[in-house]
C-alpha cells in the first residue's frame, strides 16, 4: 500500500513544500545566471529515460582546440560550494513533482550504464530513482560501486515508510553537519565499468 499510493503522496507533499521554501532562491539564481540549469538524461523506473535537473556548477571553458577542459578546471567557486552542500541537487524536486523521481531511491544513473548491469543490479530500476538513498547515507563516494548496488537492491526489496523516513532523517543530519563529499572510488572521475 505504501509503495503504490502513499510513497507518491509523500513525495508530492514534501517536495512541494521544499520547493516553495527554496523558490525565492531559485528565482534569484535563474535571474542572475545565464544558464542556471544542467539537464542530463538519466535512467528511471523500469529503465525509462528522463531529463534530470541540477543547478549548473561548471563553466563551458574550452581549450584552444575547442574541447571542454577537464571537470576540475571548469568548476566555479560558487559551483564548488553548491556541490559541497548538495544545493546543486535541489532542482530535482521538479523531477519529484513531475513523477520522474522520488525523494528516496537509488540515485539515477546515466543511460550507458544499463548495458553494464548484471541481472541483480538491474533490480535497482524496479523503483523510481531518488534524490537521496541508502547508499548516500552509508558512505556516498567512499562506497565501491558493487556495494552501492547491493544497498540499492536492498532498498528495493525492503521499501517501506520506516526505511524512507530513516533515510530522509539521516540525509538531513548529514546535510546540516555539512560533511565533505570525499573523493573516493565511486567519485565522478571513477566510473563503473561493469562487473569484472
Amino acid at each position: 500500500m505504501y509503495r503504490i499510493i502513499f510513497k507518491r503522496l509523500l513525495d508530492v507533499l514534501v517536495a512541494g513544500l521544499l520547493f516553495l521554501t527554496i523558490l525565492p532562491f531559485v528565482i534569484i539564481y535563474v535571474l542572475f545566471r545565464n544558464k542556471p540549469f544542467f539537464v542530463q538524461k538519466r535512467i528511471g523506473l523500469n529503465g525509462t529515460e528522463f531529463n534530470m535537473y541540477k543547478f549548473r556548477s561548471m563553466s563551458d571553458k574550452r581549450d584552444q582546440s575547442g574541447f571542454l577542459l577537464p571537470d576540475k578546471d571548469r568548476i566555479t567557486k560558487f559551483g564548488g560550494f553548491i556541490r559541497a552542500t548538495s544545493i546543486d541537487e535541489l532542482p530535482q524536486l521538479i523531477n519529484v513533482l513531475k513523477g520522474d523521481m522520488s525523494l528516496v531511491g537509488p540515485r539515477p544513473m546515466l543511460p550507458y550504464y544499463m548495458g553494464l548491469y548484471n541481472e541483480f543490479q538491474k533490480r535497482r530500476n524496479e523503483v523510481k530513482p531518488g534524490i537521496t538513498g541508502l547508499s548516500q547515507i552509508k558512505g556516498r563516494n567512499l562506497l565501491p560501486w558493487l556495494k552501492r548496488f547491493e544497498y540499492d537492491v536492498f532498498y528495493v526489496e525492503n521499501l517501506s515508510f520506516t526505511l524512507d523516513l530513516t533515510i530522509l532523517l539521516r540525509t538531513f543530519v548529514l546535510l546540516f553537519r555539512r560533511e565533505k563529499k570525499e573523493e573516493g572510488i565511486n567519485s565522478p572521475s571513477v566510473e563503473f565499468e561493469g562487473n569484472k
